[in-house]
């Protein structure tokens, strides 16, 4: 089976004077059984602890652990111990999640926190990704649907991307002619089924005035080093589908 370990950091609304935290590298890749790490920086506060959450698809942050650089090791949330998590510290600020021998259900968002006492704040893990995979993921495969006939008389029009993908974590973007769409773009979580396969759902939604000039819409999914992109436009589909 492969193994895929993804994080997903998501952005805490910034306030004045609060601290950055930041984590490198932005991707990492291993095969099944390696040990990953994820260095965390607590930019300006050094006098206080590395909290680490797991966050499946799906489910609530799970608390893994907590180090401090005076602790003589971590303290561990239910379920999670050593040595399958551990952690170091390289200064007072510099923090290190490992996970050894890293499998299938490692695949998670991880969140690295910390409390920055002079800001009354806790801050976030912001804007970084890594990907962990057990060998060269096959590539996802792709299914693009065109607006229905009915959606069309009534003036609207959305295209549908369905993504069959061997890990649940993937990046999704739209192309019109070419260029990145910005807008209009919903995309759902991965959705596991039952051969163990993840299914993503994508969601364009375009102006009628643009489908019917047969601009060329590409749905695009890369999953770790992987990508597959498939086009539609209004010529290629069948007429009871335009």
């Amino acid at each position: 089976m492969l193994a895929t370990l993804c994080t997903l950091i998501t952005a805490l609304t910034c306030v004045s004077g609060v601290t950055v935290v930041t984590q490198k590298p932005p991707v990492v890749t291993l095969r099944r059984g390696e040990t990953a790490t994820m260095d965390c920086n607590l930019g300006t506060v050094t006098n206080s602890e590395a909290r680490w959450y797991k966050q499946t698809p799906g489910g609530v942050p799970q608390y893994v652990l907590r180090f401090y650089h005076s602790y003589s090791s971590p303290t561990y949330g239910s379920g999670f111990s050593s040595p399958k998590f551990t952690s170091t510290h390289q200064s007072q600020s510099d923090y290190r999640l490992i996970i050894n021998n890293v499998e299938e259900g490692d695949s998670a968002v991880y969140y690295c926190q910390t409390w920055d006492s002079s800001a009354n704040e806790n801050v976030y893990l912001m804007n970084v990704r890594h990907v962990f995979s057990g060998s060269i993921l096959p590539p996802p495969v792709l299914t693009v649907f065109p607006p229905s006939s009915a959606e069309l008389q009534s003036n609207k029009a959305t295209l549908v991307c369905l993504s069959s993908q061997s890990g649940p974590f993937a990046d999704v973007s739209w192309l019109a002619g070419g260029s990145p769409v910005s807008s209009g773009i919903s995309t759902s979580t991965a959705v596991q089924q039952p051969d163990r396969t993840f299914q993503i759902s994508s969601y364009l939604a375009i102006q009628t005035s643009d489908w019917n000039m047969d601009k060329v819409y590409t749905c695009k999914v890369s999953l770790g080093s992987q990508t597959s992109e498939k086009n539609i436009n209004k010529s290629d589909c069948p007429p009871e589908e335009q």
